[in-house]
């Protein structure tokens, strides 16, 4: 488990190689993917902060092949394994991901592991606030990203065959011990809010009520929504996903709205009424109505927490581009973003309470 980002567009195709030896990968495939026709050719896609991910496109049909990063990586990190199986457990229950084909353990076929999935043919929207977009549908579609993320909340992960996915215990518990081993793992600084965080977050862990799949990056820049329609077709990047605490997605989801930043954008500030986009208000509410939940708690320590979180993925980042393997051009940004994010998390943990 860690960091982001997965993309299934054309447009954001890029023909960087990454050293994917064609003609191995298309060996491989016709032995192990039904119907497959080559020859291939391969692109990979320019976003991604962890996982590279590429096209690999035949005459007849388009695939996407998701892959570990090459070199010394963090432990538990970049497990392609695990966003397979959540997936196919997924798509058995007709939820919207692309659909899994093959996973290859063997890194003799193109240097790390790696699995192949469909290609979806749809828009993913990287501005929260829609200019692509009539105003009439960008309300539909935050509507539809919200009832999305309530689906997969109502799954019990013991019916689908998810019921060891997860460690057993607190869900929050666990993730500040892991971005505490992370961050510290690739420490370059001290950062004193950090520090707080650490100290404070351990102790004050709200009771988990429920346990549910859990995306862990549940945002607009990671859901593939239809061509034309304003609804969900598929639910991208698995690679933080877990079993846990379902307020873990709604809280990060709802950062949307009181974050704006350079490399994810967000809505605060902006004129929700005028855009037509709901407020963090309403987005609740639709939640607790899709999901079945009679009512959400004070967010402030979620917020804490997430953005504690995130500053522990950017931490990550720095450690691959110093190891040379960050995936994303996009790296150097997510770089400069984390004392601020430590010193907003810090600000919420206030509210919630820290002293």
């Amino acid at each position: 488990m860690t960091e982001e980002d997965e993309r299934s567009d054309d447009k954001a195709a890029s023909e960087i190689r990454e050293g994917v030896d064609a003609a191995r990968l298309d060996n491989w495939m016709r032995d192990n993917i039904k119907g497959y026709c080559g020859p291939l050719e391969i692109a990979k896609f320019a976003d991604g902060q962890s996982n590279p991910t590429f096209r690999v496109k035949t005459k007849n049909a388009s695939y996407v092949l998701r892959r570990k990063p090459m070199g010394n990586l963090v432990a538990s990190a970049h497990a392609v394994d695990r966003e397979f199986r959540v997936m196919s457990a997924l798509h058995e229950q007709n939820f919207m991901v692309p659909r899994p084909y093959v996973l290859c353990m063997d890194s003799s076929v193109i240097g790390s592991a790696f699995y192949i999935m469909s290609m979806i043919d749809g828009r993913v929207f990287t501005n929260q606030q829609l200019p692509e977009v009539t105003r009439e549908n960008r309300r539909a579609i935050f509507v539809s990203q919200v009832e999305t993320l309530a689906k997969l909340h109502r799954f019990s992960p013991f019916d689908i065959g998810l019921e060891d996915y997860g460690k057993p215990g607190n869900y929050f518990e666990r993730q500040v011990r892991l971005w505490k081993r992370q961050y510290r793992a690739s420490q370059d600084r001290d950062i004193p809010e950090m520090e707080k965080l650490l100290e404070w977050l351990p102790d004050t862990v709200p009771p988990q009520e429920q346990v549910s799949i859990v995306h862990g990056d549940y945002k607009l820049h990671n859901i593939m929504f239809h061509k034309t329609a304003p609804k969900v077709e598929a639910v991208l990047d698995w690679e933080l996903s877990t079993t846990g605490d379902p307020l873990a997605d709604l809280s990060y989801m709802l950062m949307q709205w009181i974050r704006n930043d350079e490399l994810f954008g967000g809505l605060a500030g902006a004129d929700l009424n005028a855009l037509n986009i709901p407020t963090m208000q309403e987005m609740t509410e639709l939640y607790c109505n899709a999901a079945g939940r009679a009512e959400i708690p004070d967010l402030n320590w979620y917020f804490a927490f997430n953005m504690f979180r995130l500053a522990g993925i950017s931490q990550g980042i720095v450690g691959r581009i110093k190891a040379g393997n960050a995936s994303s051009e996009k790296a150097h940004i997510a770089a400069g973003r984390i004392e601020p994010l430590a010193k907003s998390a810090w600000e919420y943990a206030r509210r919630a309470g820290a002293k």
